[in-house]
């Protein structure tokens, strides 16, 4: 019988997949402390990973759940998305039950990461697989003596089947920042919001779950902590100038991502703040 928590070797790179009810499945990579993989108990998997996704370090992985601290985006002098997701991370503990597997990694600051942003952190994130659904949940502790202000993301990158055939539910009413359209404030008046064309939004103070609808593929989200809700796809033209996606990797993935993005969060000397992300197969 296996463990519900096995080490294992993926893509190269030092792995722990999770075994959960009703043969659930989960793959977490210690680099970048990424989820990469989750099978619902129907066999399918969820979470689109580019099939030309690049697992050297030397650039994040193209898919999964990337997480994104202490910056969003370019939206600072860090790297795009900050530095956590191309660092290796320590699994800190595991879990196991008749209806779960749990594992959390860790990531601590160093020599490098002062270098480029001076302040002592670390980040927490937990993998709970349960039957159909799966919770991710970030924690951020200063453990240094003076305050410091961050952004970030859980940049989740979902599979889908066509992605101009999906709709998304739980936005309307909501202002977002169009960064595909000069970064304008649009009010989101649309129930669902469909794809057709490349879409780069920001939706600000989400407090709704989302629901996307894919067939027998529809996935509700919900986010706690994250204010935001960042909707992703490049499309044809900006897909072709991403080398580590393939020309119709645009067609076969929707990133809906649960955000700090548009206000950063400021984190007293001790203090600790939380944000979860939680995907359920309808």
């Amino acid at each position: 019988m296996k463990p519900c928590i096995e080490k294992i070797e993926f893509h190269g790179l030092p792995a722990l997949r999770l075994h959960g009810p009703n043969k659930t499945q989960a793959v977490v990579s210690l680099l970048g402390g990424q989820l990469l993989s989750w099978l619902t108990s129907d066999g399918r998997e969820r979470l689109y990973l580019s099939e030309q996704a690049v697992f050297d370090g030397s650039v994040a992985i193209r898919g999964g759940v990337p997480v994104c601290f202490p910056q969003f985006a370019a939206l600072g002098d860090l790297p795009k998305h900050g530095f956590v997701r191309t660092r290796p991370w320590t699994a800190s503990s595991e879990r196991c039950g008749d209806d779960y597997a749990l594992v959390s990694l860790e990531i601590s600051d160093d020599d490098a990461t002062r270098a480029i942003w001076p302040h002592a952190f670390r980040c927490e994130l937990t993998v709970m697989l349960e039957a159909d659904r799966i919770d991710l949940e970030l924690c951020v502790l200063n453990t240094g003596e003076a305050e410091f202000a961050f952004s970030g993301a859980l940049h989740t990158y979902l599979r889908v089947v066509q992605v101009e055939d999906v709709t998304l539910e739980g936005l309307y009413g909501h202002d977002y920042r169009d960064a595909a359209n000069d970064n304008v404030v649009i009010r989101e008046t649309g129930t669902h919001l469909a794809v057709d064309r490349e879409i780069d939004r920001v939706y600000r103070n989400i407090k709704r779950p989302q629901l996307l609808q894919a067939g027998n593929l529809s996935l509700a989200l919900q986010n706690q902590g994250f204010p935001d809700v960042v909707v992703w796809n490049p499309w044809v033209d900006k897909c072709a100038a991403l080398a580590d996606l393939p020309a119709d990797g645009w067609r076969r993935m929707l990133c809906v991502e649960a955000a700090i993005a548009e206000r950063p969060v400021s984190l007293a000397a001790g203090d600790e703040w939380y944000g979860r992300q939680t995907l359920v197969a309808v």
